[in-house]
């Protein structure tokens, strides 16, 4: 009930801002920059993590190819300047409900197996970021299971 009163309150301050149009409070950039990060955690971006990074955006977001490329550029600059991730899943906890941050995890997991191998760094990163998220261990451990499952399948 409050998230659909958030939004239509955003939709009446907001007024007609283009969807893609990426404020410092807008969740897409915050979520954006949490997958730039799990992509570059293990200090090399793949092409195969850049690809994903991509198609999970323009996707889940229901973006253009022109916009999720500004978001991508967005994220990236908000990541190299962040201290920690407490800034944008403080964010996310005001604006998305428990299914759409446990989503974040999933994808968060897809950017991870983008390329074949998790190191520690990233599962680190996404138990750290599922905690401050409020996704529970459980979920955690079952969204990473799946998405590794689709993985084998090739259906990331």
């Amino acid at each position: 009930m409050f998230g659909a009163f958030r939004k239509m309150m955003a939709e009446l301050v907001e007024g007609d801002r283009p969807a893609n149009d990426y404020g410092e409070n807008d969740y897409r950039l915050a979520a954006a920059t949490m997958l730039v990060h799990t992509a570059a955690i293990d200090g090399n971006i793949s092409d195969s993590e850049r690809a994903r990074l991509h198609d999970v955006l323009k996707q889940r977001f229901n973006l253009d190819d022109a916009a999720t490329d500004r978001l991508v550029e967005e994220a990236t600059e908000a990541e190299s300047k962040a201290i920690d991730l407490y800034q944008f899943t403080t964010r996310l906890n005001r604006s998305l409900d428990d299914a759409a941050r446990a989503r974040l995890v999933e994808m968060m997991w897809q950017i991870v197996f983008a390329d074949g191998a998790v190191t520690e760094f990233e599962d680190n990163l996404i138990w750290r970021a599922a905690d401050l998220l409020h996704v529970p261990r459980e979920q955690r451990i079952a969204l990473r299971m799946r998405v590794a499952e689709a993985a084998k399948g090739g259906n990331v």
